[in-house]
């Protein structure tokens, strides 16, 4: 498969996409994995089909909120663990047209999304704990179970996984051009932290090699992520995806730099949780993503929608935040990445590169007094300026003895910032390197 990969031009352009987590799980509103969590039974939890009714569903609503925030893609839970499809499969009865809701609720969006010039981006789960050919392991929601051993007798998993491809083939041929598919994910016995005897799953119960090649054959160019077990496959991922947490550095594999996204949430819970409280402040957020383009990687930050179909309050008040950041500084995002190793990170600040403006951002995450000095930056600047208004920053070299570190101070840059702080949350300095 390694004349296979997909088309990544605009993935590493575009840097900041949206995630929505949306299933029957936005009802109990405490957690996507409720099922799996709470050992919930198939009769107890499939009762929530019958009064999900997202009656004010509006996916033009969720494609403004997200192009606003500076969202460029979006990655939609097709079919999360729970196993439930938003779109009218014909291959299950588990499905959004069988909720009050009455209709596919994925083509409205992916309609919505892409009008707005947003890339496409299916997640689709392929563990799936309602299918009844799924076999119950270490991690499905019936694995304590008394009796687990004679439920599991009548389970033909290459049954689910041909039941797996066919809804990929669906998705993959009713929905236009799909930019990205996000398959989540495996958890083969004998992986590296898991214990031993450890019952999971991994290439050989999805039937990945067969799963890849039918979606790059079906979708020419989409853009896989690395959780079908095919790590050591050529052409069986294109990007690596650290979830929950922030690399200190730009992602590698085997020693060599690769693509990467890491996925976010606002909070503690990718489903709607309406009891959950740690949400993260803007700030925090705009931090986390020029941090992520500081390492050359994208953020695919998740909204959970509420059983009604809307965003809440909470995350809209997070989007907007990040929207007007956007506003004034997307151009320290968009098209950038990591700084060329020359270039030294200032104390309290982070870089990113535009190698085609040829321009260097400087993003102040604690403000200075008056002064911002760069080292190695001597006589490679020939203009500076606060992105958010375009005023000029005066700079200089400074004198021998200023400092008192002469060895510094030949190769250092000093920026002359303005004492009160500009009124944005992250302020970003746009430097013009000389050629």
């Amino acid at each position: 498969m390694a004349d296979l990969q997909g088309d990544t031009s605009w993935f590493t352009h575009d840097r900041f996409g949206l995630f929505i987590h949306w299933g029957l799980y936005a009802l109990p509103a405490r957690h996507e994995w409720i099922k799996q969590r709470e050992e919930i039974p198939d009769a107890q939890y499939d009762r929530y089909l019958k009064y999900f009714d997202p009656d004010l569903y509006d996916p033009e609503a969720w494609a403004d909120a997200a192009a606003n925030a500076g969202m460029k893609y979006f990655c939609v839970t097709t079919k999360h663990h729970e196993g439930f499809a938003l779109w009218d499969s014909k291959l299950t009865e588990y499905k959004a047209t069988n909720t009050p809701a009455r209709r596919d609720l994925l083509k409205p969006m992916v309609e919505a999304f892409r009008s707005r010039g947003m890339k496409v981006g299916f997640y689709h789960s392929l563990i799936d704990w309602h299918h009844p050919h799924f076999r119950i392991d270490a991690i499905h929601s019936m694995r304590n179970h008394l009796d687990k051993d004679k439920l599991n007798e009548p389970r033909d998993q290459a049954q689910y996984a041909a039941y797996l491809r066919g809804q990929v083939r669906e998705l993959l041929t009713e929905y236009g051009k799909v930019d990205m598919l996000f398959y989540d994910f495996s958890y083969p016995a004998g992986a590296k932290g898991r214990p031993e005897g450890f019952d999971g799953k991994g290439r050989d119960d999805w039937n990945s090699i067969q799963l890849m090649k039918m979606t790059r054959e079906l979708q020419p160019g989409i853009v896989i992520n690395d959780r079908l077990d095919l790590d050591d496959v050529e052409g069986g991922w294109d990007y690596r995806t650290p979830e929950q947490f922030m690399p200190r550095e730009w992602v590698t594999y085997q020693g060599e730099r690769v693509l990467w996204e890491t996925c976010q949430t606002f909070s503690g819970s990718w489903g709607y949780h309406r009891d959950e409280t740690s949400w993260k402040s803007v700030e925090q957020l705009v931090q986390m993503l020029v941090g992520v383009v500081s390492r050359g990687g994208n953020l695919l930050l998740n909204v959970g929608p509420t059983g009604r179909g809307v965003f809440d309050d909470r995350a809209l008040h997070c989007l907007s935040g990040m929207g007007e950041w956007m506003k004034w500084h997307s151009r320290s995002i968009y098209g950038c990445t990591a700084a060329p190793e020359e270039f030294q990170t200032p104390e309290d600040c982070r870089l990113t590169y535009n190698p085609e403006t040829n321009r260097l951002y400087v993003h102040l995450f604690t403000y200075p007094f008056r002064h911002l000095h760069l080292d190695g930056f001597a006589n490679k600047v020939e203009y500076a300026q606060l992105l958010n208004d375009a005023s000029e920053v005066r700079f200089h070299q400074p004198r021998a003895g200023h400092t008192g570190d002469s060895s510094l101070e030949r190769e250092t840059l000093t920026l002359e910032l303005p004492v009160q702080k500009p009124n944005v949350t992250v302020p970003v300095v746009e430097l013009f390197l000389k050629e």
